[in-house]
């Protein structure tokens, strides 16, 4: 009999704290405060939310500051306005709605209220995609006008090399000819200069092969297609990686031309446009000398080493340095400075 008035004691006591609890459910400092937002708009939980917006309207102009004359009455008005505002705004979010609904019907989750609460305040408004988006194409318009520019910068510097001018020249002349000795108004010296170097400027671009940096820009390069293909250049890259060990690796096939030229290029350190930018001479000097060999790299790049040092000790102007450094140091100052 005690052990079930101990037990009925127990029951009630839980009873209690839940009751409690179940009052005293709203948090300072988020929603509504001790407030429920749903008693300060005057409607009920399944009100919807056309009712919402209509009872928000009727207390706005009830309580708007503007309509109380009273110092008091208007500093009351004023609270009970910033009251009514607060509840519509969350009431109104259905995803907020729907997290205030979730902390009255779960009081015992304080933090996680919290967190919900301050995390959508805190959070950026716009569409983060979106924001990812706009970054990618604004850097790839760029990215593709920067390259334009490169190209023509390339273009105008091979208009003034004589070497590229003259042969070009010679084909403006003769089409310059052929259009003049249509009928026609005459033109000026200053229009007839204008074709001219138009025609040098195309036969320039038709015939040279400018490579590196300095490229003709192509869409496929821009950033938004490289990440748009991406996917398709790892797959590239992962079968070009498993023929590699398959073929050269595992069945010791002999490298072919593009092999050895990868593996030079490796070896140099040099980025793709910098190697395609080489004059083929000089590619094919690399491949009489068997440089994609590791000991034949090496003895090479030694001797290179030894002809830049000995090219720089014959310099003037290092040999000027070097005298600087030795009279006067590094980082000092003396009279003869000033």
């Amino acid at each position: 009999m005690l052990l079930h008035l101990h037990f009925f004691l127990i029951t009630c006591l839980s009873w209690q704290f839940v009751e409690v609890s179940a009052h005293d459910h709203l948090l300072e400092g988020i929603y509504c405060g001790k407030e429920n937002c749903y008693e300060v708009l005057g409607v009920t939980r399944e009100a919807t939310k056309n009712e919402i917006a209509r009872s928000y309207r009727q207390l706005a102009k009830k309580f708007h500051p503007d309509m109380h004359r009273g110092i008091e009455e208007k500093k009351v008005a004023e609270e009970k306005f910033k009251e009514i505002a607060t509840a519509y705004e969350i009431l109104r979010d259905d995803e907020e709605r729907s997290d205030y609904d979730y902390m009255l019907d779960n009081p015992q989750e304080y933090y996680a209220h919290y967190y919900r609460y301050y995390r959508r305040r805190v959070a950026p408004k716009v569409d983060v995609r979106i924001v990812v988006a706009v970054t990618l194409t604004i850097i790839s318009v760029i990215q593709y006008y920067s390259a334009w520019s490169k190209y023509d910068t390339a273009i105008k510097y091979f208009m003034t090399v004589p070497k590229y001018r003259n042969k070009a020249l010679e084909i403006a002349k003769t089409e310059t000819k052929e259009s003049n000795s249509k009928k026609g108004p005459k033109k000026s010296k200053a229009e007839l200069k204008d074709d001219q170097d138009r025609i040098i400027r195309r036969v320039i671009e038709e015939n040279m092969d400018i490579k590196g940096a300095y490229a003709k820009p192509e869409i496929m390069d821009i950033l938004w297609i490289q990440l748009i293909i991406l996917p398709y250049t790892i797959a590239c890259y992962i079968y070009w990686f498993a023929r590699w060990i398959w073929k050269f690796t595992i069945l010791k096939h002999p490298y072919g031309e593009e092999e050895k030229l990868y593996l030079i290029r490796k070896y140099m350190k040099l980025g793709q446009h910098q190697f395609n930018a080489l004059e083929e001479d000089e590619r094919q000097e690399y491949l009489d000398e068997e440089l994609w060999i590791k000991e034949n790299f090496r003895s090479w790049k030694e001797i290179k080493d030894e002809e830049a040092k000995k090219a720089l000790a014959e310099n003037n102007k290092y040999k000027q340095y070097r005298r600087y450094i030795k009279q006067h140091g590094v980082g000092r100052m003396t009279f003869d400075d000033s």
